[in-house]
Parts: C-alpha cells; structure tokens; sequence
C-alpha cells in the first residue's frame, strides 16, 4: 500500500509528466485555452493512460516476454494506445459532440502523445507490476489533468489583461509553463 501510495504522489504531482519531465506539452499547449476543453482532454487522457497501461502491462507480463518478443514493445504499445484513442473518439463523437469539436485534432494526437508512450514505457522499465502500473498510469494521468486544467485557468484569467505587446500569445503561454514548471519543482523533496 505504501509503494502505491508513493507512486501516486510521485508520478502525480513530484514528477509530473508535463512540467517535470516535459512530455506531452503539444495538447499542454494546445488545448489549455478554455478549462472546459481541458477538463475534457483530461479525462480523456486519464482514460486512456489508465487503461493502456492496464493492457500494456498485461500483453507485456504474460505475451512479450514469455515469447521472447519484449523488442516489440513500443510497437505493441502504440497500438493498444491506437485503439484506446479510437474509442475515446467514437465516444466523444455520438455522446458529446460539442466536447469532440472543441478537442479537434488534438484528440486524434493523443495516440502520439509522448507522455501515454512514456508511462507504459515506464512501467516496464521500473518493473512494476499490473497493479503498480495502473495506479502508475492513472497518477501520470491526473498530473497531466492538473497541469492542464491549472494552465486553462491561467489563460482564462489573463486574456482580458493588457499585456505588452511582445508579451501576448504564446510567448505568455510559455513563460507562464515555465513559471509552473518551476512551482512543482518545489514538489521534488516530497518524495
């Protein structure tokens, strides 16, 4: 209970993925304009973190390295992932379609988001098991959603500022995720 619990605080919020390791900063910046699509990408991403590395660790525990086949790893990976992201589509697609158009194409690039292939990655090499690996992926996963949804905030509150010109856009966008980076990096001592 205790290794699990040291993996939820770290994979979540010690070395969040976004503003620690800097993976999956392309949706980061993309879809953190408005808190409602990044409570939506969020939980799409926790979805799909959460159940690839759920069938990762499985196809990997008892399929890739019985068979001696542990080199194709990432290809299998990205494949569940694939597919996880075609549900998530189809989904969105029939029962939200206002969340669907508001992702656009930045739903399709969850399956190449760096950050899903990074945690089952991961898991396989910190050697976690099934279990240690969802909890891993689901922790991974609400850090992303942290981040995403404290920037979507951000962004929000300061749209209507007068801001000097060089400043406005992505420049701000930028700065504001490195002034967060820097904020969670006071989180490194916890764990």
């Amino acid at each position: 209970m205790k290794t699990l619990l040291i993996i939820l605080i770290g994979s979540s919020i010690v070395n969040n993925v976004v503003l620690s390791q800097f993976l999956g900063l392309c949706p980061f910046l993309g879809v953190s304009k408005k808190t409602d699509t990044a409570l939506g990408m969020g939980g799409a991403v926790i979805f799909v973190m959460a159940i690839s590395s759920l069938v990762a660790s499985i196809i990997y525990k008892f399929i890739l390295v019985p068979t001696g086949f542990e080199y194709l790893q990432t290809i299998v990976f990205i494949l569940v992932i694939a597919a996880l992201v075609q549900f998530v589509e189809m989904f969105l697609k029939k029962k939200i379609p206002s969340l669907y158009k508001s992702l656009g194409v930045y739903l399709p690039l969850i399956t190449t988001n760096c950050a899903v292939l990074g945690v089952a990655l991961k898991n396989v090499t910190n050697e976690y098991d099934i279990l240690e690996s969802t909890v891993n992926g689901i922790a991974t996963a609400i850090g992303f959603a942290i981040a995403l949804i404290i920037m979507a905030g951000i962004r929000e509150k300061i749209e209507y500022n007068d801001i000097p010109k060089p400043f406005r856009g992505s420049a701000l966008v930028l700065i504001t995720a490195g002034l967060m980076a820097m904020a969670f990096f006071g989180f490194s001592g916890v764990i």
